[in-house]
């Protein structure tokens, strides 16, 4: 039997008629369609499924409808459990510090409106969290971008972040500039400290050294910015950061703004049509940078607005 002429016969017998069910059905279709498919069911089966006028259902068409009506009565709600299935999971992966200082109150706010939703965190950066996203690993990611998003991608800026350089508060480097001028006379002794050198971060600041004509002799590389700061502190060097908004000042630390670099853009990244689950996240997560860096009034994350489909 065709599956769409048993549909069919299904509204017209929910619904008391051809007329009826043409009025209530969830996509359009006009009533000589109905009835010539109907007819076609009938002619199919070699019986007499209902009577027209007034509507009554025959003894083989109560004996059909009763065998598919639950079938297309369970469809809205299967629809609903794998939906709402596929929407119920996050998998998730950003810097140590977006984890620890910034998503949990973002993840509350999206469990308020998707209380079961199933979490999973993972520590990254760039180049990793690409690499999860284009294996299907994770969902969404945290991350600095750049350029155009890779085949498949899709990516959204949230904020800039200045590229720093950071050294111990007793140290006798003042301005940026005061270790350039150390680099170009061969005056500087203290190892760069910094995230791995195939980063976006180091990469930006190498190549603004070349086109000084200048190159850092030493170098500690360090999994994530947290133990930038850390080995620092203790004296392995000097470290390449970022200024971050909302982050409490390190009172050993000195941070020098580096001239001459543009701001990296930190953004997230997904691959395909965003579930209502991510675009709760993605909204919510606008609004909490908006915040943290003070373009937005503080107050409740904005996640009443409806998520798109």
């Amino acid at each position: 039997m065709n599956i769409h002429h048993l549909e069919l016969f299904y509204h017209v017998a929910r619904n008391g008629g051809i007329m009826e069910a043409v009025r209530h059905m969830p996509y359009g279709i006009q009533q000589p369609a109905v009835s010539g498919q109907l007819l076609q069911l009938e002619a199919h089966l070699g019986v007499k499924l209902f009577r027209r006028r007034p509507f009554e259902l025959l003894p083989a068409g109560a004996e059909l409808y009763g065998f598919i009506r639950p079938f297309f009565d369970g469809l809205a709600a299967m629809e609903d459990r794998l939906r709402t299935g596929a929407r119920q999971s996050l998998r998730i992966a950003a810097p140590v510090m977006a984890l620890r200082d910034h998503l949990p109150q973002v993840l509350q706010a999206v469990r308020a409106r998707f209380p079961r939703v199933q979490l999973s965190l993972r520590s990254g950066q760039q180049p990793q969290v690409e690499a999860w996203l284009e294996r299907d690993e994770i969902d969404f990611a945290i991350t600095l971008i750049e350029g155009q998003a890779s085949k498949g991608l899709r990516h959204e800026p949230l904020l800039e972040l200045p590229l720093v350089l950071l050294v111990p508060g007793t140290s006798r480097f003042r301005r940026f500039q005061d270790v350039i001028q150390a680099l170009a006379a061969e005056n500087l002794d203290e190892p760069l400290v910094s995230v791995d050198a195939s980063e976006l971060a180091p990469r930006r600041f190498r190549e603004h050294l070349e086109s000084l004509s200048l190159e850092w002799p030493g170098r500690i590389e360090v999994t994530d910015l947290e133990l930038v700061d850390a080995y620092v502190r203790h004296g392995f060097g000097i470290g390449l950061g970022l200024a971050i908004p909302g982050r409490p000042a390190d009172r050993d630390l000195r941070a020098l703004p580096v001239e001459g670099v543009a701001p990296l853009r930190l953004g997230a990244v997904w691959r395909g049509t965003p579930t209502e689950a991510m675009t709760a996240l993605m909204e919510t997560l606008r609004d909490h940078v908006g915040r943290v860096a003070g373009t937005v009034p503080k107050g409740p994350a904005a996640i009443d607005r409806k998520p798109r489909r």
